[in-house]
């Protein structure tokens, strides 16, 4: 180091593209922090105006989070169609759900390749099978007549989604059971199943936090990027 570098001070320096980025990367985390705390207590609140001015920024400030972090394109896209999910949710009609629902299978799909053929506990496979087939036939009788086959089916795709999520890891694993548990709330209030109190906080405090876990565990296992199983950092 010069003599001039070191008289230089840290806050007169240009920082390098990388550590531009990463400064951009925790800025933004940190907006989606606070968006997402604001959602939430707007449905604490039953403040119904502020969930529809924050819960449409969530998913964006998550992708552009993910971007900074150099993020696989299929990450980018399952969130992106996460969001389109949340817009059509936002409208009480069933045709809103079911484009919610289709947007959020293929968010799914996105997860499922993301996820490739790495390997998972067949022991776990066999919990979220019986979950599924339990949930399904709990459900079934309860649920609107043409409501039963769009649910059934994308709830196995939900679930085959939460179960391959392990393969990443626990994080995401944990963010795939998140999001399994969310929906199903969803699914146990259209079949008009009694509720927890606050059913609209807990559904989306489990899905944020599902996204969430599902990007950190992405970003883990991205090309580039150290295993979280090797402990290498």
């Amino acid at each position: 180091m010069s003599a001039i570098e070191a008289r230089t001070p840290s806050w007169a320096t240009r920082p390098g593209p990388a550590a531009a980025s990463d400064r951009a990367g925790r800025i933004l985390l940190a907006a989606f922090a606070v968006a997402a705390v604001a959602d939430l207590g707007s449905l604490l609140a039953d403040w119904h105006l502020g969930h529809v001015l924050f819960k449409p920024l969530l998913m964006p400030l998550l992708v552009a989070h993910v971007i900074t972090r150099r993020a696989p394109r299929l990450l980018v896209a399952a969130l992106l169609f996460g969001w389109g999910g949340d817009l059509a949710l936002l409208f009480d009609a069933e045709i809103a759900f079911l484009l919610g629902m289709g947007s959020f299978a293929a968010g799914h799909v996105c997860y499922l390749v993301l996820f490739g053929r790495r390997r998972t506990g067949p022991l776990l496979g066999a919990a979220y099978a019986a979950a599924l087939i339990g949930t399904v036939a709990l459900l079934w009788g309860d649920l609107p007549a043409d409501l039963r086959i769009p649910v059934a089916g994308y709830s196995l795709l939900l679930t085959a989604m939460a179960y391959r999520a392990s393969a990443l890891g626990r994080v995401a694993g944990a963010g795939g059971a998140l999001f399994l548990l969310s929906d199903t709330l969803i699914a146990t209030g259209v079949a008009e199943w009694p509720q927890l109190p606050r059913p609209d906080f807990w559904i989306m405090a489990t899905y944020l936090a599902a996204q969430y876990l599902l990007a950190g565990g992405a970003l883990r296992r991205s090309p580039g990027r150290p295993d979280p199983g090797t402990g290498v950092r």
